[in-house]
């Protein structure tokens, strides 16, 4: 295992001190990451842990326990003599697609495990946690620098699913008529800018991708030189006033400013705005992490999908940016709010970089056999945890897919 850990994760990672006491920094991370973790679970019920609102979405209870059985799998499992899983049948449940680490229960069913309970998963990730610090603090300096790259990789898994334990509990609440909140105190974050405000990248080449030693995906990989430009991209991001202008002029019954499979989509879901938005008392709303709200029109449009945002940009007579020349422009600071607010959806396919090469064993199915069929969102939402995001990270869903917090700008080609 040590080889495909240190092909994901770069032998030095960045979560870690390389000062000494490796073992003390490697558990300093490891129980920061899964405290956060319990703290987002926090204000659920038991009830609120188990339910699954649709196959893409994944109860808060099932993402506690899988990101503790990766742990259990990868690190325990395979670097830990002696070891017993905590429950036979708990890899056969929390499994997710790693198909090389053995037979798994079907996605679109993970609601239906009202066993074990909420309880009992808190006391398997607490016999999980007792076990890794054990480990830690028992291993020699060769082994901790040789599972320091595995660790970074499992805790950065988990704020994964610390995003989506925010984005699948918000759908789940979104389905219910009384609206209820996760968190009455939440607000949406502010932007920091709002308009026509254009920037210019002059056609040259440059590097995109990873490079260094700090912690990366392998589908940041490898660094390669890419032709970007000429083109402008909008400084801001798309807002809420600008998004139901584009309803008020038919936006979503208008034909031609669709992907045909956009326009299959957006008339057999009946699709007449963003995601978790609904019309009350003939004003627009959106269910939020507070409960439902007044759509602020100077807010970020979020909630949207690729083919949403792809439909506005033409209305606008634009375009969505590539993932290249997003990079670019944000690597160059040229881009408000970036990062904290939206994902911001790009027209690039998730394709491999020149060179990629898929690493070998369990972990190998990480990103890349995923690359096909779906487009790139660069920056990171309101969700992502603290530290998580990096101008190079490359998040992807299907087009069709709303129910994160999912947002664009535009792009034009300069004059």
């Amino acid at each position: 295992m040590t080889q495909p850990a240190s092909a994901i994760a770069a032998s030095r990672p960045s979560l870690f001190s390389e000062e000494s006491g490796l073992a003390d920094h490697l558990t300093e991370a490891f129980l920061a990451v899964r405290s956060e973790t319990e703290r987002r679970a926090a204000p659920l019920s038991a009830e609120d842990q188990l339910i699954q609102s649709m196959p893409d979405a994944s109860p808060a209870k099932w993402h506690r326990a899988h990101t503790t059985w990766f742990f259990e799998q990868f690190l325990l499992g395979e670097h830990s003599p002696g070891y017993t899983p905590y429950h036979p049948d708990y890899a056969f449940l929390f499994n997710s697609y790693y198909v090389s680490a053995g037979p798994r229960h079907a996605r679109g069913r993970r609601g239906d495990l009202t066993r074990p309970s909420a309880e009992e998963i808190t006391v398997y990730r607490s016999h999980v946690d007792a076990a890794v610090v054990r480990f830690l603090h028992e291993a020699d300096d060769k082994k901790l620098a040789e599972i320091a790259p595995l660790m970074e990789v499992g805790l950065n898994h988990e704020q994964q699913h610390q995003e989506l334990m925010f984005t699948d509990i918000l759908h789940a609440f979104a389905q219910n008529p009384i609206y209820p909140a996760y968190d009455p105190s939440w607000h949406f974050p502010a932007a920091s800018g709002s308009g026509d405000d254009w920037v210019d990248l002059n056609e040259g080449i440059h590097s995109i991708g990873h490079a260094g030693d700090s912690f990366h995906f392998d589908n940041e990989k490898p660094a390669h030189r890419a032709l970007v430009g000429p083109v402008q991209l909008s400084r801001n991001l798309v807002t809420n006033a600008e998004w139901i202008a584009f309803m008020a002029d038919g936006g979503y019954t208008t034909p031609t400013l669709w992907l045909m499979d956009g326009f299959a989509a957006a008339t057999s879901e009946q699709w007449q705005a963003p995601g978790h938005w609904r019309e009350i008392d003939g004003k627009w709303h959106i269910m939020t992490l507070a409960g439902v709200k007044p759509v602020d029109p100077a807010a970020p449009v979020c909630h949207v999908s690729y083919y949403e945002a792809d439909a506005f940009a033409r209305w606008r007579g634009k375009h969505l940016p590539t993932e290249m020349e997003w990079e670019v422009a944000a690597r160059a600071g040229l881009l408000n709010d970036a990062f904290g607010i939206v994902w911001q959806w790009t027209r690039s396919a998730y394709s491999p970089y020149p060179g990629y090469r898929a690493i070998e064993g369990a972990l190998g199915e990480y990103n890349g056999k995923f690359m096909v069929n779906q487009l790139v969102l660069r920056g990171s939402s309101l969700a992502t945890p603290d530290g998580h995001s990096r101008v190079t990270y490359r998040n992807f869903f299907y087009p069709h897919h709303r129910w994160q917090f999912t947002g664009l700008r535009l792009a034009d080609y300069a004059d």
